[in-house]
């Protein structure tokens, strides 16, 4: 009896150690698969990056050499090229600022400063901020916050969220569209905002995607209209940065949805 308990302590310790050693291996393949993924994110990264940026150097360059090899071009030509080479210097400008912020949030996050906002005061400022696009469009605007809606947030950040949505509008909804925020519920720690256009959506099997970073329902779509290509991965994040998540749908009405939460003080 008693060799027979040595026995099975015996198979009992050897499987605890057989099975210590397949939880190390698989741990480490594990591992080794989360930061193959993410080399491969990087790399893909990196790609999309030269990509975008290749785009409006090539174009500056392009522009530039026209007028450097045509010096009897007429001086209303000639500012049209550097007009058009001055646009591609804004949008490049624009990638480089998008790159920095998202590369902050997701590396630095500790840096960005928390403080008491007014979530109504900010979405004002951003309308005011694109007010004379908003009536070359023949937009309607309604702020549906309540003055008083206070967080704990980067207020550039949230500035930014709200900002990017609305750029998202004016690029793409059309003309004459309503453009509404509004904040639907404060369930504990949380602001659940809403915000919507009245405009045409996007195709069903592209909302998923349209978090991506650099990504187009068109190619060239967001080169037409300028942007970076970053902001609603923007959005994406910084959502995130404020504990909250964020989805999008077509509203049967038409337009684009926005559902985003944003946490209301810190833990």
């Amino acid at each position: 009896m008693k060799t027979l308990l040595i026995i099975i302590n015996i198979l009992v310790a050897l499987a605890l150690v057989g099975a210590g050693a397949l939880i190390h291996r698989l741990w480490k393949k594990g591992q080794q698969k989360a930061e193959q993924q993410s080399q491969k994110l990087k790399q893909q990264m990196t790609s999309n990056i030269s990509h975008e940026l290749r785009t409006p150097v090539t174009s500056i360059r392009g522009y530039l050499e026209t007028i450097i090899a045509c010096p009897d071009m007429s001086p209303e030509k000639k500012l049209m090229f550097v007009e058009k080479a001055y646009n591609q210097t804004l949008r490049l400008s624009e990638l480089i600022t998008d790159m920095a912020l998202i590369t902050k949030m997701e590396e630095r996050s500790d840096k960005l400063r928390k403080e008491e906002i007014d979530l109504y005061d900010v979405a004002n400022e951003v309308f005011d901020e694109f007010a004379e696009r908003i009536a070359e469009k023949g937009n309607i605007v309604e702020n549906r916050l309540s003055a008083g809606t206070v967080l704990i947030a980067n207020r550039s950040l949230v500035y930014t969220i709200v900002r990017n949505l609305v750029e998202n509008t004016l690029k793409y909804a059309g003309d004459g569209v309503t453009m509404h925020l509004e904040c639907y519920s404060t369930i504990e720690k949380f602001c659940y905002i809403t915000y919507y256009d009245t405009g045409s959506g996007v195709p069903e099997d592209h909302l998923e995607k349209i978090f991506e970073r650099f990504y187009r329902i068109e190619e060239g779509r967001a080169r037409d209209v300028g942007g970076s290509g970053l902001g609603l991965s923007i959005v994406k994040n910084a959502v995130k940065f404020h504990g909250g998540t964020v989805r999008v749908i077509n509203r049967l009405e038409g337009g684009l949805q926005f559902f985003f939460s944003l946490r209301r003080q810190n833990d």
